[in-house]
């Protein structure tokens, strides 16, 4: 199998400025490839250190394990994401110790770790994963958020979302506490797709729309750009940010 990565970040039609970071890597044999989506939180400048700091943290850590050699044990990689996870989060609270003014910053994360077509999948907070397979879209992550738990325990429903004030506050995060990510391992084939992103594509654009915008003989920047273009027209509230892998 043969990946292709395309990735594409904008401010979105409303915020001054870009909190989201997003990074990608394949190997030299194609065996493998990683990417990275972050969406930071806590003031102008602080959102916008957050996830840089994560994004690269997790890039610097991991990417030594992307070269080409004998096949991983199959633990080692669900331990090298949680050793990255946990070194980005010590990095956010150790800049929040030591400059008040970023003593509220955090990010969500989720990472993509594609190996002999096993994806290696973490997360915290609400930036997603998604699978595409024989057309189908399905996302892979939960939202660690108070108002998926409310939809959860029935105390709202699916149409009430909108409405609820608190609707982004998130119960998981890097840097704000323990880093207790999310993980699972997916098997991929041939023609599937992963794609990665912040909550301003998911908030801006229905996923109904994401299929015809994906669909045809389109390079895997074209999809992307077709994505965050059709969120930017739908006049995004926030950030948006797209890694989209495909598998040939």
């Amino acid at each position: 199998m043969t990946p292709r990565i395309a990735g594409l970040t904008d401010v979105g039609s409303v915020r001054a400025a870009n909190q989201d970071a997003i990074d990608w890597l394949i190997s030299d044999d194609n065996r493998q490839a990683l990417l990275v989506v972050a969406d930071g939180m806590g003031g102008y400048q602080g959102g916008e250190i957050a996830s840089q700091i994560a994004v690269d943290t997790v890039m610097e850590s991991l990417r030594a394990c992307l070269v080409p050699a004998a096949p991983f044990q199959s633990a080692e990689p669900e331990e090298a994401i949680r050793v990255a996870i946990n070194l980005a989060n010590e990095r956010i609270q150790e800049r929040r110790a030591t400059e008040p003014e970023l003593a509220r910053m955090g990010t969500t994360l989720v990472i993509a770790w594609v190996i002999d077509g096993e994806a290696h999948i973490a997360h915290l907070g609400d930036s997603r994963c998604y699978l595409v397979h024989e057309n189908e879209l399905r996302c892979l992550t939960r939202d660690d958020t108070v108002v998926q738990n409310m939809l959860e325990d029935g105390s709202i429903q699916p149409d009430d979302v909108p409405h609820v004030p608190f609707r982004n506050v998130l119960t998981r995060a890097l840097g704000a506490s323990s880093a207790h990510a999310s993980y699972q391992r997916v098997r991929l084939v041939p023609g599937d797709y992963l794609l990665l992103c912040s909550d301003g594509l998911t908030e801006a654009l229905p996923e109904a729309d994401w299929i015809p915008l994906m669909s045809g003989p389109k390079s895997a920047e074209e999809k992307a750009r077709a994505l965050v273009n059709a969120s930017l027209d739908n006049e995004a509230p926030d950030n948006v940010s797209v890694v989209l892998l495909i598998l040939d």
